[in-house]
């Protein structure tokens, strides 16, 4: 299943809208993020996935792919990780997708 989320990012003084796909499908376990991040984004799936476990959900058992979009453009800091886990949360029906689209979703999440 594949779920969009609204969000924003600050490269110098230029903010920009960033919308993230998040897909969960069959495979082996995985996280994948792909769309220019950094170091801080890459990392973020082991937070988010942590987080998603910590607040009692089950993380999806299988391969999850989250696209950055506009690819072209670099994403940076833990800013992503909200976004990330809503529409992780989004894919497995843990959070409806209609609620989410009026939204722009910037945070950064801790393990708890």
């Amino acid at each position: 299943m594949l779920a969009r989320v609204h969000s924003g990012a600050v490269y110098g003084v230029e903010a920009y809208s960033v919308e993230i796909e998040v897909n969960a499908g069959a495979g082996d376990p995985a996280t994948v993020i792909v769309g220019l991040p950094d170091a801080a984004v890459k990392e973020s799936k082991d937070r988010v996935r942590t987080a998603i476990f910590n607040s009692g959900f089950t993380p999806h058992v299988g391969r999850t792919t989250v696209n950055l979009a506009p690819a072209d453009k670099k994403k940076e800091g833990p800013s992503f990780d909200l976004p990330i886990a809503i529409g992780m949360l989004a894919t497995q029906g843990d959070v409806d997708p209609k609620r989410i689209e009026e939204f722009c979703l910037i945070g950064e999440l801790a393990l708890s």
